[in-house]
């Protein structure tokens, strides 16, 4: 929601360092990927020439960039495909930030105006539209956006609102005010290995206390929660002492719901159980290369570069941060398929581990989510990639994977999907993970 300019009075010079500071900051961000970091930072460079014109502007739009970028910060706001853009059939509303909200998809629209000037409706003659118009126009684009349609648009008033507005938006359009103070870190690190509770003076709590957020369903959930997913309760344990045994203890055995779900595409569980992630790597790096070019053929530099890759930085370990406490979910079209490759190039060991993974993981249906369903299936969109995600977007789940490509698909129609990436792993169908080379 870009606001007019209003007028300020802020020094001038102030406001430069705090445009300096934001590029500062939004160039150094890790969760902005980089064509809605490259948006962004245009909007704030354009904002920086703005302000640094040898005549005071009377209006500026740094707040409202600023609000955005605290947004975007915010723990609860993942998987950003899209910042400040049209959105929508036809030519669409403009939405600052289209992502995964709490773990629902979600438009957010962010006011930095002063609660003075939003009103319910909007001045005679038209000439100033009131928030009600806004928020309709809001609605009816995202009821009919297709697959970009989003669960929930959440209206994000930096500078807060008015009680008769925000009485208007609840009691007319079924909004529910929520807090941002949920997500936000209440410990900080202090030197000397001390741990601090953050104020609430800190930047991050100032801001979220100043908001008023407002959040409106556009349709019924697509995941259910955890109770009817059943558990894996009464599994026995499977008593490895190794890497991978350390890796399935992480995992939770029995969910409570969606918030601990984790969905496994094939790429996942092919390197939670390869050779070359379970102390193989070092072994296949010594092997005679003529040797390995036998057995692998065409994929022999793929494999060695993993080798190398997982003697630097051991891929279970980083795995295991990411699934600890985490309920592991499987669709049955992803579980058909690993089992299949498994027979087909797995090692011994590889199949061992593949029959102990699967007694962790919990099998459900093919149910991906209509909105994944509704995007046309092409070379880079393959069914049954949309099929694996989609399932774990129907229950809310992130989807563990190496396909960067699909990923990097989505990411280009506008969707904002839950993805979290591993470096990819292969079977190699060795009869031992360690000495079947002849070392």
């Amino acid at each position: 929601m870009t606001p007019p300019k209003e007028p300020h009075s802020p020094d001038n010079g102030d406001d430069v360092s705090r445009c300096l500071s934001l590029l500062s900051r939004l160039d150094a961000s890790p969760k902005l990927p980089q064509t809605p970091k490259s948006t962004l930072l245009r909007l704030v460079k354009a904002e920086l020439r703005f302000l640094s014109r040898p005549i005071r502007p009377l209006a500026s739009n740094l707040g409202y960039l600023d609000a955005v970028c605290h947004v975007i910060h915010h723990p609860a706001v993942r998987s950003i495909s899209r910042v400040c853009r049209p959105v929508g059939p036809a030519s669409g509303v403009h939405v600052d930030v289209v992502c995964a909200f709490r773990r629902v998809p979600a438009w957010v629209l962010v006011s930095d105006r002063n609660p003075s000037y939003v009103t319910w409706v909007g001045s005679p003659g038209g000439k100033r539209k009131g928030l009600r118009d806004r928020v309709e126009r809001v609605i009816t684009s995202a009821r009919s956006a297709g697959a970009l349609r989003p669960e929930r648009v959440v209206f994000v008033f930096a500078r807060g609102m008015g009680d008769g507005v925000s009485k208007d938006l609840v009691g007319q359009f079924g909004a529910v005010e929520i807090g941002l103070l949920d997500e936000l870190e209440v410990f900080e690190e202090m030197e000397e290995g001390w741990v601090g509770i953050k104020t609430m003076e800190s930047e991050e709590f100032r801001w979220a206390l100043d908001c008023r957020v407002f959040e409106i369903k556009i349709g019924e959930d697509s995941g259910a929660k955890g109770p009817t997913l059943g558990t894996l309760e009464g599994k026995e344990e499977m008593g490895l002492c190794d890497a991978f045994g350390s890796l399935l203890s992480k995992m939770r055995l029995s969910g409570l719901d969606a918030v601990e779900l984790i969905n496994f595409d094939t790429t996942a569980l092919i390197a939670m159980v390869s050779g070359i992630s379970n102390g193989g790597a070092e072994h296949l790096l010594k092997a005679p290369e003529d040797e390995m070019r036998a057995r692998f053929k065409s994929n022999y530099e793929f494999v060695i570069a993993q080798a190398m890759s997982e003697l630097q930085h051991p891929i279970l370990a980083e795995l295991e941060n990411v699934i600890a406490g985490k309920k592991g979910i499987v669709c049955q079209s992803v579980y058909l398929e690993f089992q299949e490759l498994v027979v087909m190039c797995g090692g011994p060991n590889e199949k061992m581990r593949a029959s102990q993974l699967v007694k962790w993981l919990l099998v459900v249906p093919d149910t991906p989510s209509t909105r994944l369903m509704d995007l046309p299936t092409t070379r880079k969109l393959a069914l049954k990639n949309k099929i694996a995600f989609g399932t774990g977007d129907h229950w809310h789940a992130p989807t563990l994977t190496a396909n960067m490509g699909f990923v990097r698909a989505i990411s280009q129609t506008g969707m904002s999907l839950l993805t979290i990436e591993h470096r990819p792993r292969a079977l190699t169908g060795l009869l031992s993970d360690c000495t079947s080379l002849g070392l």
